[in-house]
């Protein structure tokens, strides 16, 4: 049994004459982490009353008849991208927009950065808290020698690195997003030439890193950056169009119980 949260006893939430019971909130709650369990619920509320909205017009609209799924899609998934398709309509950008675009973010588009470095990864399991302790621990100790005697690098990799790389004194080369891990990629593109203060943690456990060098990626002229933009622009203006969509049917199916802020994809 969910335990109930905590102050005044939250509103009843309703679509049109559809109740959400407070033990579909509970079960939606998993889905929707956050510090305050008040929030976790308007959360998990706003998302049931966005699956009832669709749901209703849906069945208004009869799409459950013509709706055939694609590969991987269940029914229902079909039913809201045929009824998206029909209703939220998202016209693509046009060169005009795609080029003012480039001109304000030409700082911004760019071919990736990469980072030359080395590292020594001292293993240990994801779910292995005490082995992710000691980790840690030996990566700071390993940062402090070589704060003293950086010339030791290939040394200590040889000596405790858990990458194949410490065959080669734990060089990785040069790495760029997409290269490696994501949340080690992540942490590497953003540090300065030199030795790294903190380990990087990363599934495999925690790397003392070592940056060689950095090169910051070079512009992008506007036949690469393009189909980026027009990509990019295409999914603001459906966002858009799909909240302004779920506001006319938040209109027809009135919501008690939820502000409409809340009512979003």
């Amino acid at each position: 049994m969910s335990q109930p949260l905590p102050g005044p006893a939250p509103q009843c939430v309703r679509v049109g004459d559809t109740m959400i019971n407070e033990a579909d909130i509970a079960r939606e709650m998993q889905h929707h982490r956050a510090d305050d369990p008040r929030r976790a619920r308007e959360e998990a509320a706003g998302a049931l009353v966005v699956r009832e909205l669709l749901r209703l017009e849906v069945e208004r609209l009869a799409l459950g008849e013509v709706a055939q799924p694609q590969v991987g899609e269940t029914h229902e998934e079909a039913c809201v991208r045929v009824l998206l398709e029909r209703e939220a309509l998202t016209p693509h950008p046009d060169e005009t927009a795609c080029r003012q675009y480039f001109e304000r973010n030409r700082e911004r588009l760019r071919r990736p950065d990469r980072v030359l470095l080395r590292h020594i990864l001292i293993a240990a399991a994801p779910a292995d808290e005490h082995a992710r302790a000691q980790a840690r621990a030996l990566g700071e100790e390993l940062i402090g020698e070589l704060c003293r005697t950086p010339e030791r690098f290939a040394e200590l990799a040889e000596r405790h690195s858990a990458c194949p790389s410490r065959e080669t004194g734990g060089e990785l080369g040069w790495i760029e997003r997409g290269d490696t891990t994501p949340e080690f990629e992540r942490q590497v593109v953003l540090l300065k030439p030199g030795l790294a203060g903190l380990t990087v943690e990363s599934r495999w456990g925690h790397h003392v890193v070592f940056v060689d060098a950095v090169e910051r990626g070079e512009p992008l002229d506007y036949a690469e950056a393009a189909p980026k933009i027009a990509a990019y622009l295409e999914a603001q203006v459906k966002q858009h169009a799909i909240h302004q969509y779920l506001r006319n049917l938040a209109r027809r199916y009135p919501v008690q119980g939820l502000e409409e802020s809340t009512v979003t994809p």
